[in-house]
């Protein structure tokens, strides 16, 4: 199978034996766009069908990992029922691939992790950040529920106090809070990111195998018991994109100022 073919949005390399890599190539800052999207959302599959893969790697091309979905995007959704039903689908698979899947998945995070980019870094088995690394969900702002990840994952890994406040207000951390928080599994200096992260990523290739994958597995029931919920914001989500506060929430970054809510 040919996955620079089938998913020519995304980049694929081996940097060490068992490990692969997989690369974010967006827009500006590694904005996912449609296609962008939709790969992230399907590559999961085929990857498992890969022989020899003991490990995957994810981060951004640039040194930089993703500021999520893109105005295009979201322009889409807007236009068509049709591909706002496509994305919400896309938008749970993007979250339950990498939860899903059977090997270990590291996240290299490096400078910026919004939205869609946060919640792919943060459904990887480990995710490594930048300490200086600006962390945020973003949903608020732009005036929808936060769906994708946030219900699902932050309440367990930094509690609900905390997720409420991150979450309501729209707080970002840096990767140093997110580590101390317990929202990523370790923060390091920016410029170590990448290589800690392989580090993380080649030992894990070198383990064993099949007790990874049922640690793995058992270890995610915890987030399985809260599928429902997971469902409910994300429909919640995507019910705001049809709705007057995200009008005011697209203006107000474009125009990158603060949103005036009516």
């Amino acid at each position: 199978m040919d996955l620079q073919e089938r998913y020519p949005s995304l980049g694929f390399a081996w940097p060490r034996p068992g490990v692969l890599e997989l690369t974010l190539r967006g827009e500006r800052l590694n904005a996912l766009g449609p296609a962008a999207h939709r790969e992230l959302a399907r590559v999961w599959r085929d990857l498992e069908a890969l022989e020899g893969l003991r490990a995957v790697l994810i981060r951004g091309e640039g040194g930089v990992f993703s500021a999520g979905g893109s105005f295009g995007l979201i322009e889409e959704m807007r236009a068509s029922r049709e591909a706002l039903l496509r994305v919400f689908w896309e938008a749970r698979d993007l979250v339950l691939g990498p939860l899903n899947f059977p090997r270990p998945v590291v996240a290299a995070v490096e400078k910026v992790a919004v939205g869609a980019g946060l919640a792919l870094a943060l459904a990887a088995d480990i995710a490594v950040a930048g300490k200086g690394a600006r962390l945020l969900d973003g949903h608020l702002r732009l005036g929808v529920a936060a769906g994708d990840h946030a219900v699902l994952l932050w309440p367990l890994m930094v509690g609900m106090a905390k997720a409420k406040y991150h979450l309501l207000l729209n707080e970002p951390l840096t990767g140093e809070e997110a580590e101390r928080l317990g929202l990523v599994a370790l923060a390091v200096e920016d410029e170590r990111v990448y290589e800690k992260a392989l580090e993380v990523a080649e030992r894990l290739a070198q383990g064993p195998k099949e007790a990874l994958h049922h640690t793995k597995h058992a270890l995610n029931h915890w987030y399985w018991s809260f599928l429902p919920h997971f469902e409910l914001s994300l429909a919640l989500e995507f019910l705001g994109f049809s709705g007057e506060e995200l009008e005011e929430g697209l203006k107000a970054l474009k125009e990158k100022r603060p949103p005036r809510f009516p």
